[in-house]
């Protein structure tokens, strides 16, 4: 009668299973630094507009609108751009 090994040794060729997250802590600290700068970006961008339809607003071309939300929108990209390619510090 045989018997079987209630726990099989594991092959040589099989991948060691070790469980990581994509990006380290770091990474994700950037991600959201870039997530902020893009929110405030947008935020700053709104508003504007008039009351009345009548009546025409120049508020909409203020240098917050028009040079600084554009401005802080790309550098939130630029920074997410860096948070997906840095490398973590193992």
């Amino acid at each position: 009668m045989a018997t079987r090994n209630p726990s099989p040794k594991p092959q040589i060729n099989e991948p060691v299973k070790s469980e990581q997250f994509a990006f380290a802590r770091e990474n994700y600290k950037w991600v959201l630094i870039g997530l902020a700068f893009i929110v405030i970006g947008f935020l700053l961008m709104a508003g504007g507009g008039s009351d009345n339809p009548d009546v025409f607003s120049d508020k909409i071309f203020s240098f917050r609108r028009w040079t600084l939300a554009p401005m802080l929108v790309l550098a939130g990209y630029v920074i997410e751009v860096y948070a997906i390619m840095k490398k973590p510090k193992h």
